[in-house]
């Protein structure tokens, strides 16, 4: 499943177009996270994605993915990933991830986050753990991508990341391996795969200027998973919950930047947080 394919490089203006396409997605997640209140449907959702992407110089991406039409995955509960937008009501306590993509100047950006609906106060103990494990593990990920290592550190980290919160929850989380990040650029989906857990085999080494896609899926249970009958949505097969988060990241000799976080990921990855000038 995962060999050494050769992580691409890019130019330094090329990475910054990158980054206007991250901008626009992560300023779509910001409005929708400010948006997403009980008695919105997900289509809503995917409308305001739309209308924001369009006003801001770019297109959907999803919306381009053969046998797909909307702007936004948005997976409620059990659902872990590629859930559809649709007429489906949230309420309060329910646990969404929200997909996002867009293409500027030919260039693509892709993230995800996961939200409580009614703010962390509505929602169950265990949903706050997974959500909160789930994007740790992202960082934990991201900081393990550097220049001259190899790629596949990234998916040991994450693995890391959840076991030691699951150990200090007292619960064991489990990390979707039939889903993982990806390259990115030109494409939405590019080589190489990105696991989200440890693998025996080496990966391809991380290249100055290579952008790829890190995106850790983790549930309250088992991994198990299946796809529904729309060809698209995944769930859990125990129905346990799942939260899905992502980032878009540019690995440079100076150092980390998070294309598609509004900060660039100052906040989070300290010293390593450096834009490529």
């Amino acid at each position: 499943m995962f060999g050494r394919e050769r992580l691409e490089a890019k130019s330094a203006d090329q990475v910054r177009a990158m980054r206007a396409a991250g901008l626009v997605v992560a300023g779509a997640l910001e409005m929708l996270r400010t948006t997403v209140t009980a008695g919105v449907t997900t289509l809503d959702l995917d409308r305001l994605a739309e209308t924001y992407i369009r006003d801001h110089g770019g297109r959907p991406s999803f919306a381009e993915v053969p046998g797909y039409r909307h702007t936004l995955c948005t997976s409620t509960n059990e659902e872990i990933v590629h859930g559809i937008p649709g007429s489906r009501v949230l309420v309060d306590g329910d646990l969404l991830s929200i997909d996002c993509g867009a293409i500027v100047g030919g260039w693509h950006g892709d993230a995800a986050i996961s939200l409580i609906v009614g703010g962390r106060e509505a929602a169950r103990p265990a949903d706050l753990q997974l959500m909160d494990a789930t994007e740790d593990s992202l960082w934990a990920g991201i900081g393990a991508l550097r220049v001259g290592r190899d790629l596949f550190e990234v998916g040991a980290a994450i693995e890391e990341s959840i076991v030691a919160a699951g150990e200090r929850f007292g619960r064991e989380f489990g990390i979707v391996e039939d889903y993982v990040g990806h390259g990115i650029g030109r494409e939405m989906h590019m080589p190489p795969n990105v696991p989200n857990y440890s693998v025996k085999s080496r990966g391809p080494t991380v290249r100055h200027a290579c952008t790829v896609a890190i995106e850790p899926m983790i549930t309250l249970g088992a991994q198990d998973n299946e796809v529904l009958a729309d060809q698209w949505t995944v769930v859990t097969r125990d129905g346990e919950r799942a939260s899905h988060w992502e980032h878009t990241v540019a690995a440079h000799n100076g150092g980390l930047w998070v294309l598609t976080a509004l900060d660039g990921g100052a906040a989070r990855l300290g010293s390593a947080y450096a834009p490529l000038t």
